[in-house]
């Protein structure tokens, strides 16, 4: 019968449990977040933006240095305010509207952000544009005619063409006076280095037009200068600037001029400035008063919590819930299947061995591995303890049947029981005895209960003992025993179970070494170690058998005949008390040229 696992522990159920206080909580997070985001962003709209104020400052300003007067700047305005989603208001300086994106009627804010005025203006981000505070975008009377720009136009393509040739990729500009001007790719000024004749100086020459508006500006800047008490026949050189626009870079003083060479040349900018000002006065809107205010009455709020916006917050919230418990639903689902799985197998009679599919590499795929590799070894040990049953059974058949059969004919008179027979019994005892120790030794040892009582060992006086306890069973195979040992290491064991393990070997030697063959004991030391070597000159194993030497109640000749081996147990028993000394064994070999088993021991002190 099954057992019924409560709703509440159910892994689905505590997986969906914590998916649903995971989303809950997100959701919090994020509306929490968003609150004060949104907050923290209405109390900036609240005061003036600088980048977005110093953006419609620079746009109202180019719209004045292009244009006489402020008609038309209505749509200006009012795209300004769509795209900043603040209110925009120009005034004059009596505070009479010129343009407003609020309604009409709104009262403007007390004080003014901000003065448009493209003569006396730093708004304007173009490199060098704030060295005389007047807008670039400003060129009155120095803007070029059409025949103008097209001659210029033809001289820069003649002199990009040269640069071409030269390897220099360049691009052409237009001023805002219509005046090309030949830039890098990168748009930084390009070197001065194409030959005449390639037009060398001519794109820089005065046009007409240019040349009539410099000489107005001389003029204004010689009346300038002789306020100043510089000699009225001595002014500034005047030059374009790549704008197209003039300015005095150098002038000379007479020498008889009242001021130092700096104070000349400050007086010589300010007065062509300022008369460059005036030249440019009737060409650009009057200064006006710019108003900002907060969001636009006309645009659509941002942020708005009416009950529009939180139904669409609790739908967002309940979409996410939803999402989540079907990803979670298919994830658990996915992770408990294997789960069923393995329970099923495990629930099946033990004599089945049920595997169950590996299909995923996470920590479900590991356990199904070791569920898998678990089935596996029970189902070897199930094989090994049949086999096991089957081959103690037949060890045990053996010498009862002999003894079972001798009494029976004696019994009956057929043989009369003489000491031949007498001897033959007690072997066929000895025999059964001896299988009877071996289980129990092994029992003992599977259980922890083997004993040892340690000692103080020399390694030679050890193979001695088992040398001598095998000569009779040597001389009578016709084999030769030697014992090699070098230094006689000592070793803290059971002098009663080592001369077992080694008896054991020495017995398996001897049975499979033919006549006139070596069995060769040794021992020597190997830093902290004794190394036992019971080697022979016998048949070998084979290498696909030679795994299996260690198993119990394995024989490589599977007849089990006892002129051929012995009962199998021989090697597993050396190898538990190897083991209960803290050792270890293996066994290595060559069929046709003998077999070595090595035994390794922790050593000892000398006493």
């Amino acid at each position: 019968m099954k057992r019924r696992i409560p709703l509440r522990k159910r892994l689905l159920v505590r997986l969906l449990i914590a998916s649903v206080v995971i989303a809950v909580c997100s959701v919090a997070a994020t509306a929490w977040l968003a609150v004060e985001t949104t907050t923290r962003a209405l109390r900036e709209e609240q005061g003036q933006d600088l980048a977005d104020d110093m953006k419609i400052l620079a746009e109202l300003s180019g719209y004045a240095a292009t244009h006489p007067d402020w008609k038309g700047v209505e749509a200006t305005v009012r795209t300004l305010a769509a795209t900043s989603g603040r209110r925009i208001a120009l005034t004059t300086a009596d505070r009479t509207l010129i343009a407003d994106s609020a309604r009409k009627g709104t009262a403007l804010p007390l004080g003014a952000a901000a003065t448009v005025d493209p003569l006396h203006t730093d708004t304007y981000t173009e490199a060098g544009a704030q060295l005389s505070g007047i807008d670039p975008r400003a060129v009155g009377p120095y803007r070029l005619t059409g025949n103008e720009r097209s001659r210029l136009e033809a001289i820069a393509a003649k002199e990009q063409a040269c640069y071409h040739r030269f390897g220099v990729e360049t691009k052409v500009e237009k001023s805002p006076s219509g005046r090309p001007v030949i830039v890098n790719s990168d748009g930084s000024p390009a070197s001065d280095y194409v030959t005449e004749d390639c037009g060398y100086g001519l794109l820089a020459n005065p046009t007409r037009t240019e040349k009539n508006a410099l000489d107005d500006l001389t003029e204004g800047a010689r009346v300038c200068l002789q306020h100043h008490g510089l000699d009225p026949g001595v002014g500034p050189y005047l030059m374009l600037d790549p704008t197209g626009k003039a300015t005095a870079s150098r002038f000379v003083i007479a020498k008889y001029a009242k001021m130092d060479d700096a104070q000349a040349m400050k007086a010589a900018q300010t007065c062509t400035d300022d008369a460059l000002r005036t030249q440019l006065t009737p060409y650009v809107a009057p200064v006006a008063e710019l108003y900002l205010g907060g969001d636009d009455p006309t645009t659509p709020p941002r942020f708005d919590m009416s009950p529009a916006n939180k139904a669409k917050i609790v739908g967002a919230a309940g979409l996410v819930l939803a999402v989540t418990l079907a990803v979670t639903a298919v994830v658990a689902t996915r992770l408990v299947r294997p789960l069923r799985a393995l329970t099923e197998a495990a629930q099946q009679p033990p004599d089945m061995h049920v595997r169950v599919p590996v299909t995923t590499r996470d920590e479900t795929g590991i356990l199904a591995e070791a569920f898998n590799d678990l089935t596996e070894r029970r189902e070897r040990l199930e094989s090994q303890r049949k086999a096991m049953v089957s081959d103690i059974a037949h060890e045990l058949r053996s010498p009862l049947t002999n003894i079972r059969g001798w009494l029976e004919v004696t019994r009956d008179g057929v043989v009369a029981p003489d000491p031949a027979l007498l001897g033959s019994l007690h072997e066929e005892a000895l025999v059964l005895q001896r299988i009877i120790d071996d289980l129990q030794d092994l029992a003992a040892a599977d259980a922890g209960t083997l004993r040892l009582h340690r000692e103080p060992v020399r390694a030679d006086e050890l193979l001695d003992q088992v040398a001598a306890a095998h000569r009779v069973a040597a001389d009578a195979a016709g084999v030769t025993v030697r014992t090699e040992d070098d230094g006689s290491p000592w070793l803290d064991a059971d002098p009663v179970r080592m001369r077992q393990a080694l008896g054991n070997l020495v017995s398996n030697a001897l049975r499979h070494t033919p006549a006139d063959g070596t069995v060769t004991l040794a021992a020597r030391r190997d830093g902290d170690e004794v190394v036992f070597t019971v080697t022979d000159t016998g048949t070998g194993i084979a290498p696909e058998d030679l795994p299996h030497v260690f198993d119990r109640f394995w024989r490589a000749e599977k007849s089990r005949s006892r002129r051929t081996g012995g009962s199998g147990l021989g090697l597993p028993i050396v190898r538990h008390l190897v083991a209960a000394h803290g050792g270890t064994v293996d066994a290595t070999s060559q069929p046709g040229a003998g077999s070595t088993f090595t035994l390794k021991l922790p050593t000892s002190a000398t006493p």
